[in-house]
């Protein structure tokens, strides 16, 4: 484990990227290099027709069930990364996502921006209320973390690893946070499959109408295109990836 957080740099960066057709996004070397030390990932190995299905919940917009039965009826594991007042609030889709053989990752207690907190053991603070929550529920502790908005710091990370978590971004993501904007399900698969690429982790809010209501066409889609779907315990360990 670090033993001065504070000598960790603790600048703020924005996870974000330029998207590319069929293949893996712009990150370079470098930061893929940086963020391995920190047990950080944010795609699977390029060698792999892997994909990982990830989801953001912050709170419920009546969707997540009907993606629990899409994901239940093509048989495909996903990450739900939630908050502690989705913890609080939706105990019986947590359950069904426990029981159903998904991964449920912590995306804090209060959703902040983890590095302006700056001190390290509110930064802990933030993954252990969370988790205890979890633990005295389903007996299990928390494996996964991401970071509120994107936003994360070498610091963050290094907290992170050393309570034990590995540290998900994404390789794909689009703009479909906005509870209120529905464009229908054939948006979202023209915004999504062109993106699909070796071992991507695919960001999607539950939030979403669209998302919920492309999904089976999207698992179709990908498994005729020759991916499967791979829970994030799957993940080939970071070594693998530069």
């Amino acid at each position: 484990k670090h033993t001065d957080y504070y000598a960790i740099d603790n600048s703020g960066s924005g996870w974000g990227f330029k998207k590319n057709i069929g293949a893996k996004p712009d990150i370079s070397d470098a930061l893929t290099a940086k963020l391995a030390q920190y047990d950080t990932y944010y795609m699977g190995s390029e060698k792999d027709r892997f994909l990982y299905l990830t989801f953001d919940e912050g709170y419920e917009n009546g969707y997540t069930g009907q993606i629990l039965d899409t994901l239940k009826k093509y048989e495909v594991p996903a990450a739900f990364f939630i908050t502690g007042a989705y913890f609080d609030r939706e105990p019986e889709l947590i359950r069904r996502m426990v029981d159903e053989g998904h991964i449920v990752g912590n995306h804090t207690e209060h959703h902040p921006n983890l590095h302006r907190l700056e001190n390290p053991e509110k930064m802990k603070e933030e993954l252990k209320i969370l988790d205890d929550k979890y633990f005295a529920e389903y007996g299990e502790h928390m494996k996964y973390m991401r970071p509120p908005e994107g936003e994360y710091s070498l610091r963050v990370l290094a907290v992170a690893m050393d309570e034990g978590y590995k540290t998900i971004l994404w390789s794909f993501a689009y703009k479909d946070w906005q509870r209120d904007v529905i464009m229908g399900k054939q948006y979202a698969m023209q915004q999504i499959t062109p993106y699909l690429h070796n071992g991507a982790v695919l960001l999607l809010h539950a939030v979403s109408k669209d998302n919920a209501e492309a999904l089976g066409e999207l698992i179709d889609y990908a498994r005729a295109e020759g991916y499967e779907f791979k829970s994030l315990d799957e993940l080939p360990e970071n070594e693998k990836v530069l």
